[in-house]
């Protein structure tokens, strides 16, 4: 089942620090992807899929916290994986990135990468699922860098669901008898921030429109956050939300 992407960005803060963004975002043509595929810290994104084993996710992210290069951690999950060759796992950390297609996934399976992207799926219509969702993020990042377009700010979680609309619409996942589909996006980043964004971690878990469903989830939380720094972000840098509003959580 399955496609995904995992990204790594360079970002200046507010206060001119050089940080790190991580995301990964999937789909799929099964419930409740969100809770099996997508990992991310401040230290990196990984997505285990096709015949999935959770732990190559979350060991994974463990092992990239612990200071362990991407390349280095997911392989040696993988070669302590009796069912590898049934396992795609890919994923980016702060200087690299990793990617891995075994030889019984299921038919159109295949990855990509870039400089600091990876792409992987399988059971899809065809490479072209993996090839646009690649090309999509690659736009979306070159018109950020160059301040062309008329989403040159919009925030990472943004552009991941950018990216699976387009692998979507080539085809994606080809089981078209599962109407039960499933996607969500993960963004972790090293800025300590006073209020996190409430949109950087989404899923819809059981609907027969992904991502339509997980980008108007997407623009709902965004609303949501920029409302709330509203409100309470004087309350957020006091660190007492108490006094601010009775009906504040």
């Amino acid at each position: 089942m399955t496609f995904s992407i995992c990204v790594r960005e360079e970002y200046e803060d507010e206060s001119g620090e050089d940080q790190l963004r991580f995301g990964v975002a999937v789909t799929t043509r099964l419930p409740g992807v969100g809770t099996l595929c997508p990992f991310a810290s401040e230290n990196g994104a990984v997505a285990t899929q096709s015949l999935v084993n959770v732990d190559l996710g979350r060991k994974g992210i463990e092992y990239l916290d612990d200071g362990l290069a991407v390349e280095d951690a997911l392989d040696a999950l993988l070669s302590a994986d009796d069912g590898a060759p049934q396992r795609q796992l890919h994923g980016v950390d702060a200087e690299g990135t990793f990617t891995f297609s075994g030889e019984e996934c299921k038919e159109w399976y295949g990855h990509t990468s870039g400089d600091n992207y990876t792409v992987a799926g399988n059971l899809l219509t065809g490479e072209a699922v993996v090839r646009e969702t690649a090309q999509a993020y690659e736009d979306a990042a070159s018109d950020a860098r160059t301040g062309l377009g008329d989403e040159t700010d919009a925030p990472l979680a943004e552009r991941l669901v950018d990216a699976l609309a387009a692998g979507h619409a080539e085809g994606g996942d080809k089981r078209e008898e599962l109407h039960v589909q499933s996607a969500a996006v993960v963004v972790e980043r090293t800025e300590d921030e006073e209020m996190e964004p409430y949109y950087d971690d989404l899923r819809v878990d059981a609907t027969e429109t992904p991502i339509a469903d997980l980008r108007e989830t997407y623009e709902l939380a965004r609303e949501g956050y920029e409302m709330a720094v509203e409100r309470y972000s004087e309350a957020y840098e006091e660190d007492d939300l108490s006094g601010s509003d009775e009906d504040g959580e």
